[in-house]
């Protein structure tokens, strides 16, 4: 994930910026809290834009942009590297990795990329086809290019690296596509592996790297190395240069459900990790949700931060887990020191045992087979946006999604095939799963301060959508965060007063960051809606933004104006004129295929977030379906081949189904319906 990197510069032009990488925890590793004030509680006011750049995409934009020598750098989908001149938005070059636009089919949540780490004169960039890169900070130029994984599976990168000394430490994504986690060193000169840690045990019958991996083998039953095991730590990794260790936070196993993998804890999936920077030795471990059954990954943001814990100052680590509970651990042991709920509603467990952290389930939990409509969802209580730590409030800041629920039916007969996603669902559930969005209680989403001392919620403030973006807080007693509506915020750290609003024109998902030049501190932020959320577009979502994506700075006295193009159709889709099957059966398994293969990118029930709208798609598209889905025409622009997932019947229902919904909306007049 992205963590902050400070830039120290002794005078102007450029003094402070928080960006992406990792830097020792001597600094605040982690934290996204600034030292500059300028841009205070009474000042905020004043805030205006400086300037715009457009980024010619509709796609998620969730990097952390790192700041140095009077450039910013910054990363968009599909891991293009952008390096721009921090007072004018010019852009000096840009890197274009040239990932195969149809490996987004193994892209769970879209083709994004959180940010770079900048090191030696060099900007390091891992990218969505697993490699890691090293270019030249002044031209772009490539200086090395690593494979990172093995790259005849569907691994990905989506995180942006983390230096430790002359190390460039990098995870991987990929879990439900039957890969084994690791977290890998490279030499920043060079690009040579130094050390690959496991975050999951092989097959035994090749021997364990190590006894770590030998002891977590004993937490696993059936023959899960067949499946990969999964565990891929797909977001951010920070250092500790004191205790020379590396901390970072894994994923879920495959598959999701317990009852297709068999009993155990499936060490070290959904874990916290404490490995030492120079040799990949794991040091310690905690697992916030063994034996994972609701997809509960470990991946959220690390802080590391002292914090008073039973009248003792201690260096902790801090995590907001999807699971719901906050979670504070010593930082050289990874002994638990407290925890608690930060949402309410929480289903899956009643609470933590507050010796060990470890949750206490209800009998009920795990699901045997059934289906349960379990809280917080999948997509989790908090996920990959970046958490804030200001060291003057002693809160920790961070977007919460209060209410959400997911409907967990593990399928009896599922199997392992590396052809596709392996969550595991039981897809007849599909219809009843879109049924329950109309009977259950609108979730609604929130920036929570948590005060990690006293594990115990500080202050709250609500916002009209449920996804929030990543949080900076500064010594200017100020909290800043984005949201899906296109908002960019300013709150009162202290009692989470909003204080000032901006509308970005399109929907933020990446945490703003701040730097000064020339004597003015400035505020930077990426926005650009998508990710799992976007690409779907639920009906409770709110009033979300999809539009071109694109990066804003702000300073005090700024004036420029955002002019950003419109998005969307202006009307509603009329009728493509062909003729299709109306039989109700026929609508309805179109339905059905459509909401297990379509719906994750092209929204549901038709409704399109941040890629085309189908029910748009016109005669000559849908009279060319078949070649696009299963012939894969479209795979250079992202929609891969599904001519091993779906037949050419198949095909037809969905065609059958999309000029259903195209008639249907064009009749009621809604372009939303």
């Amino acid at each position: 994930m992205r963590n902050p990197r400070f830039f120290l510069r002794a005078a102007i032009p450029l003094l402070v910026a928080i960006g992406s990488g990792c830097r020792p925890s001597a600094t605040g590793n982690g934290q996204r809290f600034s030292t500059l004030r300028q841009i205070d509680e009474q000042s905020v006011a004043h805030l205006g834009l400086a300037w715009s750049r457009e980024l010619a995409t509709t796609r998620g934009l969730e990097a952390t942009p790192a700041v140095d020598d009077g450039l910013i750098f910054t990363t968009g989908s599909w891991s293009v590297v952008y390096a721009m001149d921090a007072r004018t938005g010019e852009i000096r070059w840009t890197y274009n990795p040239k990932v195969a636009h149809e490996r987004a089919y193994f892209i769970c949540c879209d083709v994004v990329n959180r940010g770079v780490a900048l090191h030696g004169g060099k900007v390091f960039v891992g990218t969505l086809d697993g490699r890691l890169v090293a270019l030249d900070e002044h031209t772009g130029k490539v200086l090395w290019d690593t494979d990172t994984v093995d790259s005849s599976k569907p691994y990905s990168i989506t995180s942006a690296p983390c230096i430790a000394g002359n190390r460039v430490v990098i995870g991987n994504g990929g879990a439900e596509y039957g890969v084994r986690g690791s977290v890998s060193a490279f030499d920043a000169d060079t690009g040579k592996l130094l050390w690959r840690f496991y975050t999951v045990p092989g097959d035994p019958a090749n021997g364990f790297e190590s006894q770590a991996l030998a002891a977590a083998a004993k937490t696993w039953s059936g023959e899960w190395w067949k499946t990969g095991g999964g565990g891929t730590p797909w977001e951010g990794i920070i250092y500790d240069a004191t205790l020379d260790l590396l901390y970072f936070g894994t994923g879920n196993p495959t598959a999701w459900y317990r009852d297709l993998r068999g009993a155990g804890d499936n060490l070290y999936t959904d874990s916290i990790l404490a490995v030492r920077a120079s040799t990949g030795e794991l040091v310690w471990h905690f697992q916030p949700t063994p034996g994972d059954n609701w997809d509960y990954d470990a991946t959220e943001p690390l802080v590391a931060a002292r914090v008073k814990i039973g009248g003792r100052d201690r260096d902790a680590l801090l995590q907001a887990n999807k699971n719901g509970f906050f979670y504070v651990l010593d930082r050289a042991t990874g002994e638990f020191l407290s925890g608690g709920p930060f949402v309410g509603g929480i289903t899956w467990a009643s609470g933590l045992d507050p010796k060990s952290g470890r949750p206490i389930e209800p009998p009920t939990a795990g699901s045997r087979f059934e289906a349960s409509l379990d809280s917080p969802s999948s997509d989790g209580a908090h996920n990959w946006q970046p958490m804030a730590f200001s060291p003057a409030t002693g809160l920790a800041y961070f977007a919460a999604k209060e209410g959400t629920v997911t409907l967990h039916a593990p399928d009896p007969h599922w199997k392992y095939d590396s052809s596709r996603d392996n969550e595991g669902d039981d897809e007849s559930y599909d219809g009843p799963l879109m049924a329950k969005f109309g009977t259950v209680a609108h979730p609604h989403g929130e920036l929570v301060a948590w005060n990690p001392a006293a594990s115990q919620l500080a202050w709250r403030a609500s916002y009209p959508v449920v996804e929030g973006g990543g949080t900076l807080a500064t010594a200017g007693n100020l909290v800043f965060q984005g949201r899906a509506d296109g908002i960019l915020a300013a709150y009162r750290a202290t009692d989470g007063k909003e204080l000032w609003r901006f509308d970005a024109g399109t929907g933020i998902m990446a945490p703003p960051v701040t730097y000064t030049l020339d004597g003015d501190q400035y505020i930077a932020v990426m926005a650009g809606w998508g990710g799992p959320s976007g690409l779907f577009n639920g009906p409770l979502a709110g009033a979300v933004k999809p539009g071109y994506g694109r990066i804003l700075t702000f300073r005090l006295g700024g004036s420029a104006v955002l002019h950003a193009p419109a998005y969307g159709h202006p009307s509603p889709p009329p009728d493509p004129g062909i003729a299709v099957d109306t039989a109700p059966r026929t609508i309805a398994e179109g339905r059905h295929l459509y909401g297990v293969w379509c719906a994750r990118c092209h929204g549901w029930n038709a409704i399109a977030g941040p890629l085309p709208d189908l029910r748009y798609s016109g005669r000559e598209t849908l009279l060319r379906l078949d070649d696009i889905v299963l012939h894969g025409t479209q795979s250079q622009w992202g929609m891969p081949s599904f001519e091993n997932k779906l037949t050419a019947g198949e095909v037809r229902d969905i065609r059958a189904f999309l000029v259903f919904r195209a008639r249907e909306s064009s009749t009621t007049g809604a372009r939303s319906q």
